[in-house]
């Protein structure tokens, strides 16, 4: 244990800066026994610093960055602004000044994660994450060193809590999408924008960081095909519980022979999935490795305190490997460069939602489009109606995306068939 104070700045002092404030401040008396040696924030970067902020100390302000990057007493780094910049450049800077990196940005990691992990193994510091996917729930630290004798093979996740608790609001209560998504966004859960949420961009940012080190290949967001849940309906949702399934947003990563798939969509998996039972803005994420079998860790996804839990673990063990002379310890696990499969030659089951003539003969025709493209049936359910159109509801055995997308469209051409209403992928 040392008496000299480790000192770090902090970039940002929204939620998760603020969260992070107040953990170092309720846990100070405890640091120079759990990380050995005082924590010290010595800067706050802040866009006004003549702005008070309550419960924060002025003096720590600054809107200079030269504040913070010119003293050689910071250590650590804490970037906690989010976007791309001018985040980008204060890591980089920072990490050609030696200093070590904590950072939350999953837009940055998912984007420039090998350049800067390249740039912090060069000037031996460390660049830690955690909190850049999943919020309080460690998952990054477990993927590289708890399980790295495994070969992971698939990660599979909900890593977005505004879609969960949209999706659950849709399951347990009947809402509709745009009812649901007005509750979440009274409740605070989603944002004034929430497309990031909910066309599934902020969890391809996650699902690209756990794929690049689960599998040890560089996978960026522009690798990551996403689809969200805008035409989700509160049918589908039923109709799944009666085929019994339930409806999850998911991040998907798996290593096959032919290459990584990377993808995030709205899916139907067995209720009996541990998974299934994960709702509200609770995040998990479930991984298969050859040596551990299943594990799943589950937690909350995003909020002050949990994020700040996750980037006050990332400070602690920064700390100790500044105190022991190890930074860098643990870098870029990307040493191989695997391929990345097309979402065209991806397998898949899917169901199918479809409105049509009420009339016999129907289904044999659905039924033959889709078996001359390579397509079985697995599931049917057929909705009679007292008009001249019904809902014909299918789940087919696995077939691969580009055939699927051929039978839809003949599907989509044909007369008896009024609308393709619904295309969910099923686990």
């Amino acid at each position: 244990m040392e008496n000299k104070p480790i000192k770090i700045a902090l970039l940002g002092l929204g939620t998760v800066g603020t969260g992070v404030y107040k953990l170092l401040s309720m846990r100070a008396d405890d640091m120079p026994q759990i990380a050995g040696a005082p924590i010290e924030i010595s800067h706050i970067l802040v866009r006004n610093a003549s702005k008070p902020r309550s419960g924060v100390e002025t003096a720590l302000l600054t809107d200079n960055w030269n504040d913070i990057i010119s003293d050689p007493e910071v250590s650590i780094v804490v970037e906690l602004m989010g976007g791309i910049e001018p985040a980008h450049t204060y890591i980089k800077e920072a990490l050609q000044a030696n200093k070590n990196v904590v950072t939350a940005n999953k837009d940055l990691i998912a984007v420039h994660g090998g350049e800067l992990l390249d740039l912090a193994e060069e000037h031996h510091c460390d660049l830690q994450f955690e909190a850049s996917v999943a919020g309080a729930i460690p998952i990054i630290h477990p993927l590289k060193q708890s399980l790295a004798g495994n070969r992971i093979t698939e990660i599979m996740g909900i890593v977005n809590g505004t879609t969960n608790y949209i999706l659950t609001r849709m399951t347990e209560d009947g809402m509709e999408f745009s009812e649901a998504l007005a509750k979440a966004t009274e409740l605070g859960y989603a944002e004034a924008d929430p497309t990031a949420d909910i066309e599934g961009y902020d969890a391809g940012r996650k699902v690209a960081i756990m794929a690049s080190i689960a599998f040890h290949s560089r996978v960026t967001f522009d690798d990551v095909f996403t689809e969200g849940i805008t035409n989700i309906q509160a049918r589908d949702i039923r109709y799944a519980k009666e085929m019994g399934k339930a409806v999850k947003l998911l991040g998907v990563a798996c290593n096959t022979n032919e290459g990584i798939e990377v993808r995030v969509h709205p899916m139907l998996i067995p209720s009996s999935h541990p998974l299934a039972t994960v709702n509200n803005a609770f995040n998990a994420v479930f991984v298969h490795g050859d040596a551990l079998d299943d594990a799943m860790f589950m937690g909350r996804g995003a909020g002050e305190l949990p994020t700040a839990s996750a980037v006050t673990g990332d400070i602690i063990d920064t700390a100790r490997n500044i105190l022991m002379h190890c930074t860098g310890r643990i870098g870029c696990t990307c040493y191989k460069k695997l391929p990345i499969k097309k979402m065209e030659d991806i397998k898949s089951k899917y169901y199918l939602r479809l409105e049509v003539e009420n009339r016999m003969g129907v289904l044999a025709g659905v039924t033959g489009v889709l078996g001359n493209n390579g397509v079985s049936i697995s599931q049917v359910l057929q909705k009679a109606s007292d008009t001249d159109s019904a809902e014909l509801v299918v789940i087919t055995d696995t077939v691969r995306e580009r055939h699927m997308r051929d039978a839809l469209t003949i599907l989509s051409n044909m007369s008896m068939v009024h609308k393709i209403a619904s295309v969910i992928r099923v686990y």
